[in-house]
């Protein structure tokens, strides 16, 4: 449960995903496409993995040789010989684990680097509907700890089962080549620890995906409550937020215990039944010495590779188990990079935008729904027009559909029915990257990177240079107090920009708007939350980047209201009434009634009293038509 409640409609962590069935293991092969880049890395691990485990095979002969021709011979040369060997095979085999593990490790971080790249870029693609019903923490969790369980797999566990699955098979091979007999009695015991392999393994993996998905509860409360710790600490719910991070971290606990437990008895099932069963060959092989049948040498080979065998079997269940827990990370990871963009796909080829642009933006019977709300429209047949150069105000009371032009027009919906086009281009038609290219965004709380002063405003347009940022630092007036920062505009802003004011983030923003040089300009409101000195600096950086440009303004004063060349009403996802401040004063209707509270409480010119008058609008009663 989130801090603040999960959203609808979602579907329950440690439920199975619809697209990926459970049970199964070779989900994991979904990632494997990170491998081929590096194909040549996993030839030369082979290899390596190769040499190491044939050295492993040949110690058992050394081991032979050593008891039958060098302790055995009345030569000491034969003993020398015969250690010699040891000695070299023991080398090749150091040689060839010191590879393995170098290339393994570095194959491990190199992939899951790639995969968490991959990752990122698919989020920041996904539209803003994917999130709201899919916590940031959670998404976190996924990014970090998933794929750190990936990397051990890939950097360890894969290499490891490889290498026991060709010590099994070429220690199996040698038992035979030593004693057949011997050889059948092991091969009987092959199934009977299998068995339990294939059935606890299972179950590992279905509880590591459940304590995967605990997990991603806690990073989810832990961002969303120190995310909002002021909002936390003024209610004083310090104790309660505590208290529902606590019952997160239980929760991950038991289902991580669970997980714990069962990897434990599939591991302590498969050592009490490869030892029981080497226990039984060791007793028969002595047997076999003492009438003759075999010499001491062999027996000591043939219990060398029996053990082997044994080992190689006990790890493969290891890793079997690791790989059914890092299955329930693949699937995560796969989810996510499966999961496709709610935006229609644009057509091939797309269309281009007319250069120079104008800036001419027309909403044409626009009808949407936000998936979170299918049975709420939040526009209902809207439609507005905004001529290159002209100011567009939307005036409108809490929940009218303001927000959500901006969200139409910058394509994180596209409408249900309904036209939006560009210099006459439709936005579906247009590349998302030349579309979001032609506006600029400046938001009533402005985002604030942690990064340096520069590095935010050249967010705007990356390829800018040092000119370019301070020119349009000086258009938004925000020159001076950042030349009076420690550091000037390499300063470090903090975390949201914590090192600023209001008035300085919305100027930071504007410098940002102002180097992106759009064609269209959206404003939400940018002087809404700021004091007297601060608005008034704030709108004269305004007045100059609207200068000549398309703007359409989400507003909450009348002072902006009244400089607009155009007003439109909305409510209910409708357009009521549409006109300049003065023909809608004559109309009478909703707009009409907003000016009558602002100018009877004598403040005509007051912005605080245009802002409180609009929020009345809440309550007043409302007109279908303008």
């Amino acid at each position: 449960m989130s801090f603040l409640g999960q959203a609808g409609g979602r579907r329950r962590r440690g439920d199975a995903p619809s697209s990926l069935p459970r049970g199964e293991i070779g989900k994991i092969r979904h990632l494997f496409r990170y491998l081929r880049p590096y194909r040549w890395v996993m030839v030369a691990t082979v290899i390596a993995l190769c040499v190491s485990a044939s050295a492993v095979l040949a110690l058992g002969q050394g081991l032979r040789v050593l008891i039958d021709d060098g302790l055995s011979s009345e030569e000491i040369s034969r003993l020398h010989e015969a250690l010699i060997y040891m000695a070299g095979m023991v080398a090749l085999l150091a040689g060839g684990t010191f590879t393995r593990f170098y290339l393994v490790s570095w194959l491990g971080e190199r992939v899951v680097a790639d995969i968490r790249r991959a990752v990122f870029r698919q989020l920041v693609r996904l539209s803003p509907a994917f999130f709201e019903i899919n916590k940031v923490g959670e998404l976190l969790s996924r990014i970090t700890t998933d794929t750190t369980l990936l990397q051990t797999v890939i950097g360890h566990q894969a290499s490891s089962a490889l290498r026991n699955l060709l010590l099994l098979v070429g220690a199996s091979a040698m038992l035979v080549v030593t004693n057949p007999t011997l050889t059948g009695y092991v091969v009987l015991m092959v199934p009977v620890v299998v068995f339990p392999i294939v059935i606890l393994g299972r179950r590992v993996r279905r509880y590591s995906r459940i304590a995967q998905d605990r997990v991603g509860d806690v990073a989810g409360h832990l961002e969303e409550a120190l995310g909002g710790i002021r909002t936390v600490q003024a209610f004083g719910q310090e104790e309660r937020s505590g208290e529902r991070f606590g019952n997160h971290v239980e929760a991950a606990f038991r289902a991580a215990l669970r997980r714990v437990r069962a990897r434990a008895a599939l591991t302590a099932i498969v050592i009490l039944l490869v030892f029981c069963g080497i226990g039984l060959v060791l007793w028969i092989a002595g047997r076999t010495v003492l009438l003759g049948e075999m010499t001491g040498g062999e027996m000591t080979a043939f219990m060398f590779y029996a053990v082997v065998v044994a080992a190689s079997v006990g790890s493969l269940s290891e890793v079997y188990g690791d790989l059914q827990h890092a299955a329930g990370a693949a699937e995560r990871l796969a989810e996510l990079l499966g999961e496709q963009p709610a935006l229609a796909p644009v057509a091939v080829p797309a269309r281009s935008l007319p250069q120079p642009q104008q800036g001419a933006v027309r909403m044409a019977d626009a009808t949407f729904h936000y998936p979170a709300r299918p049975d709420a429209p939040a526009l209902h047949g809207l439609s507005f027009a905004a001529a290159p150069g002209e100011t567009v105000a939307l005036v409108g009371p809490s929940g009218a559909g303001k927000s959500t032009v901006f969200n139409l027009l910058l394509r994180f919906y596209d409408p249900d029915a309904g036209r939006i086009t560009l210099d006459g281009i439709d936005l579906r038609e247009a590349s998302l990257e030349a579309v979001r290219g032609s506006f600029a965004l400046v938001p009533q709380d402005p985002v604030i990177f942690a990064a340096s002063a520069r590095e935010n405003i050249r967010f705007g347009r990356p390829e800018a240079g040092d000119d370019e940022v301070r020119a349009a630092a000086e258009a938004a007036g925000a020159a001076a107090f950042l030349d009076a920062l420690p550091e000037g505009f390499d300063t470090f802003l903090g975390e949201k920009g914590t090192r600023l004011s209001g008035g300085q983030k919305q100027r930071l923003a504007l410098a940002r708007a102002v180097l992106r040089n759009p064609a269209v300009l959206l404003l939400d409101e940018a002087t809404s939350a700021l004091d007297a000195e601060s608005e008034r600096a704030v709108q004269a950086a305004l007045e100059r980047l609207m200068a000549g440009r398309t703007t359409i303004v989400i507003a909450h004063r009348l002072a902006t209201v009244q400089k607009a060349d155009r007003i439109v009403v909305m409510d209910e996802g409708r357009a009521v009434a549409e006109g300049t401040h003065q023909s809608l004063m004559a109309r009478g209707g909703l707009y009409a009634r907003l000016a009558a509270l602002q100018f009877d409480d004598g403040r005509a010119d007051d912005a605080a009293g245009g802002e409180r008058a609009l929020d009345t609008l809440d309550d007043a009663p409302r007109s279908a038509a303008g």
